[in-house]
């Protein structure tokens, strides 16, 4: 199972006060060359950038985004349908919420169907979320991660039947 993800963005100016053109130009630059991470440093915060494609995962174009309330913007990935007993990678690195808000029940459960396009979960990484969704329907056969753990980009989090 392959992720669609989804970011929430407020402002051009990001919580780590990168612009949000310098990040783009940063995801650009990466696209562009043979590398398969940069990390970026700038006034005590630091930027990571992952290609997917070399952790074998499908390649994923993300629009850099800040603020944890604010206008959508989606991020596809490129895939083919996903085959049955697949797994729902991470797109990126962060920490990962598996329920909408503390105490809430999560957004899917082992066992439970899942329709395409369906929030499977939530990555917070630099103080913005990226939702994961379900890009296939399916039933969750097992939930491979805890909520509040960190999780790199390309992990596992969800095993489908």
């Amino acid at each position: 199972m392959h992720a669609v993800t989804r970011s929430r963005s407020a402002s051009a100016i990001t919580a780590t006060g990168m612009k949000q053109e310098q990040i783009k130009t940063l995801i650009d630059a990466l696209a562009a060359s043979d590398l398969a991470e940069l990390e970026y440093s700038e006034n005590g915060s630091t930027l990571r950038l992952v290609k997917l494609a070399a952790l074998g995962a499908a390649p994923v174009a993300r629009t850099p985004a800040v603020a944890r309330k604010a206008a959508k913007r989606t991020v596809e990935e490129a895939a083919a349908p996903a085959p049955a007993g697949d797994e729902c990678l991470a797109p990126l690195h962060g920490v990962v919420h598996l329920q909408p808000a503390p105490g809430e029940p999560p957004f899917v459960q082992a066992g439970q169907a899942v329709e395409a396009g369906q929030m499977l979960c939530v990555i917070e990484a630099m103080k913005m979320f990226n939702e994961v969704r379900a890009d296939r329907a399916g039933a969750v056969r097992q939930v491979l991660v805890q909520s509040g753990q960190e999780v790199e980009a390309g992990q596992p989090l969800f095993r489908f039947e």
